[in-house]
């Protein structure tokens, strides 16, 4: 499929490059194959009618959370962060991911604006300008310039060692919000000013009703949920290139029923279109497509072996040249 050197992650020495491929990105090549054999695939297509409910729930319980704490300790707030508000806003990023494919409601503008509510307690507009990104993440996997999800060049070069490595995971969510600004800026919409209005509003009522202590809360829960967080491990499940030759790598672990199976993600990627509550349909469907994939049962696994491998970092991952028509 492609090369980097290989002989030296062989040896334990971590690359100077990543892996390139010279092939089309694979989902939508299997994606034609199966549905050409199991056409009932196309019945699973459509949004989530549970999505609002869901979305509903974590953005009130979170909140009410930060206002129960508003005269809490620090330690306490910490704690609580840690241990149950990063959950909750790592569901509520990964629900703003479902609805970036319009999986709550069949008319997009609904999902747009449920986006935006979803955002509330992450503290961070983010919601409108993801989906942008994102749409090209799956239309353009791993092309070079065009795929942010994809490490830059500084990152990697920086990102060497079992110290930097952690930082990097611990700082990830930084880097993940912050590297297409930097190397892709796109111009702010009409969306994303409302995005930002919206969310400035519901911080500003936060601190002004229950104190900077219950705002801290929730930008808290948005950092250590994606940082060294179990949840945190589907950044480097999805796409890290642990087994040569596949880009793509699914999680089927419990934590799936908490981040709307995102782990289903060459699933995901195949069928863009299909609600994570339905994903698992698809390998129950066509099982000999995924079964000889590499795949992981723990998260936490995955975040241990991507500091501890000297053979792996930012560089591992898979990209390719762009084409004249993209």
């Amino acid at each position: 499929m492609g090369g980097r050197g290989e002989e030296k992650e062989a040896e334990g020495v971590m690359a100077t490059d990543f892996f390139w491929s010279y092939t089309d990105e694979p989902h939508a090549s299997r994606r034609r194959q199966i549905l050409s054999q199991y056409p009932q695939i196309k019945d699973l297509f459509g949004p989530d009618p549970w999505a609002f409910l869901k979305v509903s729930v974590a953005v009130s319980l979170q909140l009410w959370t930060a206002t129960f704490l508003h005269n809490a300790g620090w330690l306490k707030i910490l704690a609580i962060a840690y241990f149950f508000g990063s959950f909750l806003n790592h569901n509520l990023f990964l629900a703003i991911h479902e609805l970036s494919h319009n999986l709550a409601f069949s008319t997009p503008v609904y999902n747009r604006w449920l986006g935006i509510f979803a955002n509330l307690p992450i503290g961070v507009p983010m919601s409108v300008t993801f989906q942008k990104y994102h749409l090209e993440h799956h239309r353009f996997q791993g092309v070079d310039g065009i795929d942010m999800d994809i490490p830059s060049r500084t990152e990697a070069h920086l990102v060497t060692n079992v110290v930097s490595k952690s930082v990097w995971v611990i700082f990830q969510l930084f880097f993940y919000a912050l590297r297409p600004l930097f190397l892709k800026p796109k111009p702010p919409g009409y969306w994303e000013f409302i995005n930002l209005f919206v969310q400035i509003a519901l911080d500003a009522a936060v601190v002004y009703f229950w104190g900077w202590k219950s705002f801290a809360y929730l930008i808290l829960s948005t950092f250590v949920g994606g940082g060294m967080h179990p949840m945190a491990g589907h950044f480097i499940s999805e796409h890290y290139v642990f087994k040569p030759d596949q880009e793509t790598y699914s999680y089927y672990g419990p934590l799936n029923l908490m981040t709307w199976c995102v782990g289903y993600h060459n699933e995901h990627h195949d069928f863009p279109r299909i609600s994570g509550s339905k994903l698992y349909k698809v390998k129950e469907i066509a099982p000999e497509y995924y079964e000889g994939l590499e795949s992981y049962k723990s998260w936490s696994q995955v975040i241990y072996m991507y500091i501890m491998d000297r053979a792996v970092g930012p560089f591992s991952r898979m990209k390719r040249k762009a084409t004249k028509s993209e």
